[in-house]
């Protein structure tokens, strides 16, 4: 065989296998969202035209092969993007996104996993209700009421100081069977822009508050206000065996926008995830405790069990 017809069969060769990965890609780009489904179209079109243009040249046959092995490397490359972005799990609410799990050596090291969990321990078709900003002798009871009422458990996270002032509070639930989480001293929703010293003693002041009031009761997670995490607030939560906790599902419920309003959103929103994000702290929170009694009994009608985040 001489040098042309090698030539001529390595093209026809590439060309088959181009025209190959070009209809996977397709396929595949059948089962993708619409923005990933037209990066792979575009980046088949790109590759067939690079092969088109470059086979032109009846001087440069290798060169062909060459360009047109690199045109379906873009396909392919393209294809795997879209479909890991198409599968992706959903992006994380607020500032909780995107986090490192890269320890810091002039930090304690973790105990326990330092990435956000928002997932159910127990898997299956369970929620996870956790109920920030507490305790308030008003509001903390009549959820504790609704919780009994209906068998659910809850994470409460607690600000410090309320726990440091209502301590019998702290008590009622532990004892209940619920656990407790770590909101911080002030709830300051920039502590991510603030210096690691005051992040440190926002964690472990608090932290110390909570062993105080509850008699030494586990402290199961670190939830940073507003989802002001970073890297180092995570390394010190799981330096303290807490696991920072996240969220799915979030109906804004401290703004009191209405009872029907925030068990709406709470129900639109559960496809995202078992997380829930309501408050029993930080004001009138009557429209939680309505909706509360609204959803839980709902919940239950529709298989949902009460599960709490994995730890």
């Amino acid at each position: 065989m001489n040098h042309d017809e090698h030539d001529v069969d390595e093209e026809n060769d590439v060309d088959e296998e181009n025209n190959e990965n070009n209809a996977k890609a397709a396929r595949n780009a059948r089962n993708l969202t619409h923005p990933a489904r037209d990066a792979v179209r575009r980046a088949a079109r790109a590759a067939g035209k690079a092969a088109r243009t470059t086979a032109s040249t009846r001087t440069g046959r290798r060169t062909t092969a060459v360009l047109a092995a690199a045109g379906i490397a873009l396909t392919a490359t393209a294809a795997l993007s879209a479909i890991s972005e198409s599968h992706a799990e959903p992006a994380a609410t607020g500032k909780t996104a995107g986090a490192s799990t890269v320890t810091d050596p002039s930090l304690p090291p973790p105990k326990v996993d330092m990435a956000i969990v928002r997932e159910s321990a127990d898997g299956g078709k369970n929620v996870n209700l956790t109920i920030d900003d507490g305790p308030d002798p008003r509001w903390t009871p009549k959820v504790l009421e609704i919780l009994e009422k209906y068998h659910a458990k809850a994470v409460f996270c607690m600000i410090g100081p309320n726990a440091a002032a209502h301590p019998d509070l702290v008590k009622k639930v532990v004892a209940a069977g619920h656990r407790l989480c770590d909101h911080s001293i002030s709830h300051d929703t920039a502590m991510d822009k603030k210096p690691l010293a005051y992040q440190r003693k926002e964690i472990l002041e608090a932290k110390r508050m909570l062993d105080e009031a509850s008699g030494g009761a586990k402290v199961w997670y670190y939830r940073a206000p507003g989802g002001a995490f970073t890297p180092q607030s995570r390394q010190i939560a799981a330096s303290e065996s807490m696991r920072n906790l996240g969220w799915n599902v979030d109906p804004d419920d401290y703004r009191r926008p209405g009872t029907d309003t925030i068990v709406r959103a709470i129900k639109n929103q559960l496809p995202k995830g078992p997380t829930i994000l309501v408050h029993d702290g930080g004001g009138n929170r009557a429209q939680t405790v309505e909706a509360l009694e609204q959803l839980l009994p709902w919940l239950r009608s529709q298989g949902y069990g009460f599960s709490f985040p994995k730890a």
